[in-house]
């Protein structure tokens, strides 16, 4: 390989690469094993102590016999994220009406209807919007 110098690059270039995947795996291996609340803290240590102690088969037997679980966790916890995220953007955006709560709304509305401004039926027609 030494008359080949761009040879010499991509190997290294390539082992680097792997390298890199397999770090990425490693860490989203170990976040796994913290992430499953169906296992147990001594399974967990198991798993963790196997992963690190014996890295490139820990990861691989890992892969094999939780893989599957792996990606459903990974689900969970984007749906769970997105929920919150969901929640964040409505309690941001201020989806209660502009006066305040609800009760506020009420109390509005009964103002209005005792100073004659609404009628009986649009009282009952703007209380059942809010209540719903």
């Amino acid at each position: 390989m030494d008359d080949y110098p761009a040879l010499n690059v991509f190997w290294s270039m390539f082992w680097f690469f792997i390298w890199i995947m397999w770090l990425f795996l490693l860490f989203k291996i170990i976040t796994d094993i913290f992430r499953d609340h169906e296992m147990s803290g001594w399974g967990k240590a198991g798993w963790l102590i196997f992963v690190i102690l014996l890295p490139f088969l820990g990861v691989f037997v890992y892969v094999i016999a939780r893989g599957k679980g792996m990606t459903q966790r990974d689900v969970k916890a984007a749906k769970q994220n997105e929920a919150a995220f969901q929640d964040y953007i409505r309690q941001t955006a201020g989806t209660e009406p502009a006066g305040g709560s609800g009760a506020d709304e009420l109390a509005k509305l009964a103002d209005l209807k005792a100073r004659g401004a609404i009628t009986e039926e649009e009282f009952q027609q703007a209380k059942t919007k809010l209540l719903t």
